[in-house]
């Protein structure tokens, strides 16, 4: 039998390149034509670090079909393409090998648990012998005034050789225009204009930034402890401060998380010509970050003396997180007076929608417009009249798959072993009622949001129904457009594409979302609001 083999290749930005991708691929299909195997799929993952699996989509796809039985063998050019962690190398392996799925590599050849046990461990001594290494080579360079990372915004690179023709590598010089620019934030910020106006004024001037994009105002206030953003660079009053911070790698997540590093830690190196604020202005302008320090403290201590400690975090709403501005894509927040806003168009000024919509009126309309006509009963009693019959259905085929498999278990019982495992659980049938009982928990939706001891699971079933909220700019004055997008909408399509029938009102858009026009009523603002 001709077995399936999948390819898996990998690159990671700092020390390859594109093309290494294909160099990976050609050798990989080279090695499964030698052994005649059938080249079934291939997974990619491109400038992606191999510390860790968690943020790789290539990987992830390559488990999954695994799972699903659709290749034999997966090729690679070597064990440390796969991973370089060495608990993922080995949880990598223990999640094919449970699929049946062997692992080849061209350097290595078929992998078992002798290479997980030493590629695995040289693979992790390597990542911290480069971590040291790096950090030693970057704290020489800070100790001579040069550059131990990125050129902040100030400044400019400066290539020059030593007296062997080899290149001074952190060189860096001040760039006048840019220095302009971080004088006038200080002057600003120093007589009261807060980061956010501040980054506003700069993009309606067009002053870019060294990335390109707009600026906003967390670039500016930054992180006081940390010494990130520009009223805390001290290298603008002529002093390098290195190994602030440290990242350590959360192995929930595979993401990064700073550490603020001991003082003592810290490597600190004057390099006055590198001055771009004057002594005065920079005490200026920490004087007022210290007022505005303070003056938060005192906030958050009044709120906590009358909240309690488990309310010092902003509440989480009905519908945070699941808002969307339909002009720049960015997300819709609580900006002022419990007033949604679109947070680009506050942060930096960069979005024309301005229009703001109360957080109470947002909610009392969403919940209109998913008990009156998104959850209308006619729609329900469809979806779960066809939801029940679908299941039932399938219930039946895997009890009668079942009973089939375990007369075959007496001839083959090792084999149907391992396929009876994977078998989904039996799903108890649904009553065929099931649609009236849903349409009374539609109905008393408001009622449930009402009441303080069932509000949070009510909350939690209606933000399961919505994906995301789209909040367009009408056409006249005033006017708002809301789109919801979930599954919600999805049922409806599939009715009706399957019964014919639509719902009166309601428009199912090519993206999955569904519109719906609510009038709003007395007193509400803007005058006209569309779900």
């Amino acid at each position: 039998m001709t077995l399936r083999a999948a390819i898996y290749a990998r690159y990671s930005s700092d020390q390859q390149h594109a093309t290494s991708i294909e160099d990976q691929f050609r050798i990989c299909q080279e090695l499964a034509d030698r052994e005649g195997w059938k080249i079934s799929g291939s997974y990619r993952d491109a400038a992606i670090s191999g510390a860790s699996m968690f943020l790789r989509n290539g990987i992830q796809s390559l488990l999954e079909d695994a799972r699903r039985g659709l290749f034999d063998v997966v090729v690679a050019e070597a064990l440390d393409r796969m991973s370089r962690d060495q608990a993922d190398v080995a949880a990598l392996y223990k999640h094919l090998q449970f699929s049946g799925v062997v692992v080849v590599t061209q350097a290595e050849g078929e992998i078992n648990e002798l290479h997980i046990g030493l590629k695995g461990t040289m693979n992790a001594l390597f990542l911290k012998d480069l971590a040291a290494k790096t950090r030693r080579g970057l704290r020489g360079r800070v100790e001579l005034g040069k550059s131990g990372g990125r050129i902040c915004y100030g400044y400019e690179v400066v290539k020059t050789l030593n007296a062997a023709g080899e290149p001074v590598r952190g060189g860096r010089q001040i760039k006048q225009k840019e220095a302009d620019i971080v004088r006038r934030i200080f002057r600003e910020f120093a007589r009261g204009t807060s980061p956010r106006a501040i980054a506003r004024r700069l993009n309606e001037d067009g002053v870019s930034t060294p990335s390109g994009k707009p600026w906003t105002d967390s670039a500016i206030r930054g992180h006081q402890k940390r010494g990130t953003g520009i009223i805390n660079n001290e290298l603008y009053i002529g002093r390098l401060v290195w190994n602030r911070q440290r990242f350590i790698k959360n192995p929930d997540t595979g993401r990064r998380v700073a550490r603020i590093n001991p003082p003592e830690d810290w490597i600190v190196t004057e390099v006055p010509e590198l001055r771009i604020v004057d002594e005065a202005l920079w005490q200026e302008a920490k004087a007022r970050q210290k007022a505005l320090s303070e003056k938060y403290s005192a906030i958050v201590a009044a709120s906590s003396a009358v909240n309690g400690l488990n309310r010092m975090q902003r509440p989480r709403h009905l519908l945070s997180g699941l808002l969307e501005c339909s002009v720049c894509g960015g997300s819709y927040s609580i900006a002022q007076r419990d007033q949604y806003h679109c947070s680009t168009n506050k942060t930096s000024g960069t979005c024309s929608n301005g229009r703001g919509i109360r957080r109470s009126n947002l909610e009392e309309r969403v919940l209109a417009g998913l008990k009156d006509r998104l959850m209308s009963p006619e729609a329900a009693e469809q979806a779960i009249r066809a939801y029940t019959e679908e299941t039932n259905r399938l219930n039946w085929e895997r009890r009668a798959a079942s009973a089939a498999d375990q007369k075959e278990l007496e001839r083959r019982q090792k084999e149907l072993e391992v396929h009876l495992s994977a078998v989904p659980a039996d799903v108890p049938d649904i009553h065929p009622r099931v649609a009236d009982i849903y349409r009374r928990r539609v109905e008393r939706l408001a009622e449930s949001l009402a009441n303080p001891d069932d509000r949070d699971k009510a909350a939690e079933a209606i933000r399961g129904l919505i994906k995301r909220i789209v909040i367009s700019p009408g056409k006249k004055r005033g006017e708002m457009d809301i789109t919801l997008c979930g599954d919600l909408g999805n049922i409806i399509q599939w009715v009706a594409n399957n019964t014919g029938e639509r719902t009166k009102g309601v428009t199912v858009t090519p993206q999955g979302g569904v519109t719906v026009s609510v009038v709003a009523g007395a007193g509400f603002e803007p005058t006209t609001f569309g779900l």
